[in-house]
């Protein structure tokens, strides 16, 4: 683990990364520099290129991106500096929780092995804080000054960690990282994939967690709306008992969860294939930000006639909501612009929406209209993106 300060070698040699900004003027303000230089020096040790996703976690407006991109590349054919090299013992022997308990021997806090201890010690303490990668938890603390205690810690709960492939489905434990299932469906479900590639920043994607995504219960979440789209299961446990449930019943109202005391999700499956999902954020930023809408969709058509629909929004409700009355004006209908138009305008019935500050109502709900339509051109081979379409 290392500060700004270790990026340099023991006898003060200049890191590549570093020496890269000096020479090709990539420096910000003393605020921002050390984060790049500490992204950029953890993406060369992981041999990472893709520039603009590593560096989407640090946000600046001091001198523009351009001449840190460059030090990036230009770092990229410099060797890993051995002194970069010695942090994974460290890591292993010295933060990694050995067993199950009270976390270094503070009183509430408890590192649970696997599953089976967690469902033991939650439905003891129901009204305990599970936390996974903490990027929304930590803002508890951070920001409103909560007392989380009893904690769960489980990064240990390596058999949450996992992903597999049964009969066409993927199942995801619950304490799969965002990063871990981006790389899953990349190839498999490419929208969903380049939704998650939005989601937050590299490093918070790598400590993010999808059961923490789900459990997290945001109406704004983007996880759920891709999922719901996919027709996807959500698996709960409490103690020995498991159920599962179809996602969507499981957001009754805001913040509020089909979720019994002691009750914790343990995974979520979904179809590992769907050629016609698109999934689409709508936010001020196009990198690290939150959606003010984020629609996904799933139409099938067969003849040229819509055989089945599953739209699914979030930001339109207090919940991640499907559109009902939207997949009602689809289903049976020739898959045309106007059968699209008619899905769009049946949107008003589906859902109404607040102003904050992320959007307006009337924002909201012209936005969700006007993906409908996006989404007809889309599977029309129509550019949509706006990293696609050149004025």
């Amino acid at each position: 683990m290392r500060t700004v300060e270790g990026i340099a070698g023991p006898g003060g040699e200049m890191h590549p990364v570093q020496a890269a900004m000096v020479a090709h003027h990539g420096s910000q303000c003393g605020f921002c520099t050390p984060g790049f230089v500490v992204s950029m020096a953890v993406a060369h040790l992981n041999g990472a290129r893709d520039h603009d996703d590593q560096l989407a976690g640090n946000l600046c407006r001091c001198t523009g991106y351009s001449p840190i991109i460059r030090a990036a590349e230009a770092a990229e054919a410099e060797p890993v500096p051995d002194w970069m090299k010695t942090d994974s013992a460290f890591l292993s022997a010295q933060i990694s929780p050995e067993g199950s308990g009270e976390a270094g021997g503070l009183p509430g806090v408890f590192n649970p092995r696997d599953s089976d201890e967690l469902a033991e010690w939650y439905l003891a303490h129901p009204d305990a804080t599970l936390i996974a990668g903490a990027t929304d938890v930590g803002l508890w603390v951070t920001k409103q000054l909560r007392d989380l205690h009893p904690v769960a810690f489980l990064n240990g709960v390596t058999d949450l960690q996992g992903i597999e492939v049964r009969g066409g489905s993927l199942h995801v434990g619950a304490c799969v990282t965002i990063a871990a299932l981006r790389a899953a469906v990349a190839t498999r479900l490419p929208s969903f994939g380049e939704l998650l590639r939005r989601y937050a920043s590299e490093q918070v994607r790598n400590a993010a967690t999808i059961g923490g995504n789900i459990a997290n219960g945001s109406p704004i979440g983007d996880g759920p709306p891709a999922l719901i789209a996919l027709g996807a299961t959500l698996h709960l446990r409490r103690g020995d008992e498991m159920r599962s449930l179809p996602l969507e019943e499981f957001f009754l109202e805001y913040r509020k969860q089909d979720r019994r005391p002691g009750e914790f999700v343990a995974g979520v499956s979904f179809p590992e294939h769907a050629p016609t999902l698109r999934c689409y954020k709508i936010s001020k930023r196009f990198d690290q930000d939150i959606s003010a809408v984020c629609g996904c969709f799933n139409v099938s058509v067969e003849g040229g006639m819509v055989t089945s629909a599953r739209i699914a929004f979030g930001g339109m409700a207090g919940v991640p909501k499907r559109a009902a009355l939207a997949e009602a004006a689809l289903v049976g209908q020739p898959w045309s612009l106007a059968t699209a138009e008619a899905a769009a305008k049946a949107m008003a019935g589906d859902f109404v929406p607040l102003s904050d500050m992320r959007a307006s109502a009337a924002y909201r709900l012209t936005v969700a209209q006007n993906l409908m339509l996006r989404y007809f051109h889309d599977l029309a081979g129509v550019p949509v993106s706006v990293l696609e379409v050149r004025a």
